[in-house]
């Protein structure tokens, strides 16, 4: 199980970053036409989206005890969305060993360290995806 769900976040995080640089080569984020921005589906496609990321960060408060690490991942996940999912996946399932049993990787255990989330925070801040952000 840990092997499937590792090969799965590979996956989840290499799609995500060949379409999100697909996308941000063809236009830049910020330039979104406003018919597109204010359309109704468009607005629901978001609120989804995030919903599942604060859903997943609501798991992730229960396994990261630091209130540190839960406001950079906080961040990281708003900033990165699926890209931070996978990255926070990866690590978890690499933390553990192939034969650990599936509740390893949902329970509590090993905190991460803040560093993983500041460096997911400055990659995007650095590569001048502050634009795009805001």
């Amino acid at each position: 199980m840990i092997v499937t769900l590792r090969i799965f976040f590979f996956i989840v995080l290499g799609s995500m970053l060949a379409v999100t640089g697909w996308a941000s080569l063809q236009v830049p984020l910020w330039s979104i036409p406003r018919e597109i921005g204010g359309h109704p589906w468009f607005i629901a496609t978001l609120f989804d989206a995030y919903w599942g990321f604060f859903t997943f960060y609501a798991w992730q408060c229960y396994k990261e005890p630091a209130w540190n690490s839960r406001v950079l991942w906080f961040v990281a996940l708003v900033l990165l969305g699926n890209i931070a999912m996978a990255v926070y996946g990866l690590i978890v399932t690499f933390r553990l060993p192939v034969s650990a049993p599936p509740a390893d990787v949902l329970l509590r255990n090993r905190p991460l360290s803040p560093l993983v989330p500041t460096a997911l925070i400055a990659a995007i801040l650095g590569a001048g995806g502050i634009a795009a952000v805001l």
